[in-house]
């Protein structure tokens, strides 16, 4: 099992379809992912047979790791200025 950050998150990269859990308070989590949309979907199908009254989608997710950026006002300043 590799432990090295930079691998993981190549691993990640090369499986980029997802399957996501909806929980209460508009949280999430990811349960499986996949390299292809057919076999998350096909996934998907056994999870909703499996847990039928848990919600589940398939999303489409290409950089896992990257955060969003945002501008903190120090910066705006700068740039404005």
């Amino acid at each position: 099992m590799p432990h090295n950050p930079k691998h993981i998150a190549y691993l990640k990269q090369l499986n980029p379809w997802a399957i996501a859990r909806l929980l209460p308070n508009c949280q999430r989590t990811i349960v499986g992912r996949f390299r292809s949309r057919s076999d998350a979907d096909g996934h998907l199908q056994c999870l909703r047979q499996l847990i039928p009254y848990a919600s589940f989608v398939v999303v489409f997710d290409p950089l896992p790791d990257m955060e969003p950026v945002t501008a903190s006002a120090e910066r705006t300043e700068e740039v404005i200025v």
